[in-house]
């Protein structure tokens, strides 16, 4: 029973990850998709309030522990 169990719930797993949606990724010279984050204040700020102003560049810093 607990054999038949583990099947069951790794074949819905495994059907779960294979239905997701196609990643697709950006190329050389593509437009950044519009995206909203919380700042430091907790205040959600969107991609497109800098980018109406001036070119922005996106660095992610993974830390060093």
């Amino acid at each position: 029973m607990r054999t038949a169990l583990t099947s069951l719930i790794l074949l819905i797993a495994c059907a779960a990850v294979s239905a997701q949606a196609p990643r697709t990724t950006l190329k050389v010279g593509d437009k950044a998709p519009d995206f909203a984050l919380p700042n430091g204040d907790g205040k959600l700020v969107m991609l497109s309030d800098y980018t109406t102003r001036s070119p922005v560049v996106l660095v992610f810093y993974r830390g060093f522990w």
